[in-house]
């Protein structure tokens, strides 16, 4: 049977905090001066990263917990929230995160800069509440 190693997860919220600090230190105050190539790719990079954190925890979480192996990532999602580890709306925003960074993977020729951009100011908020989920979790 599996261990959660907290201090694995606690290391890799850390390194997502850390990613979050880096894009709101890189991201702009209005999408003029968002135009800058540097700062796209180093905005959509660091939300790349961010999510990618956001997913190995809950990785860690599922693994760690004995939940089952996922048959894709959605799953870690569904799992998560079943344990109560996360909640509902926390899911369905996981899942939004993770379809948003195949579009910033898979399919770079056609990211939407305004789209990256409006996201990244305002969707920011959602990794500090996963964050603090998964400490309550820990917690318990």
């Amino acid at each position: 049977m599996a261990k959660l190693d907290e201090e694995k997860v606690l290391i890799k919220i850390d390194q997502m905090e850390g990613y979050l600090a880096e894009l709101e230190g890189v991201l702009p105050e209005r999408y003029q001066e968002y135009q800058g190539t540097e700062k796209k790719r180093s905005t959509e990079r660091l939300l790349q990263l961010t999510i990618e954190a956001a997913i190995d925890i809950c990785n860690l979480i599922v693994s760690g917990l004995d939940l089952g192996l996922p048959a894709e990532e959605n799953d870690l999602f569904d799992k998560l929230a079943e344990k109560g580890v996360i909640t509902e709306k926390m899911k369905e925003k996981l899942y939004r995160m993770r379809g948003f960074r195949n579009i910033l993977v898979h399919e770079y020729a056609s990211i939407d800069d305004q789209l990256v951009f409006q996201i990244a100011k305002e969707n920011r908020e959602d990794f500090r509440q996963f964050s603090r989920q998964i400490r309550d979790c820990l917690k318990e």
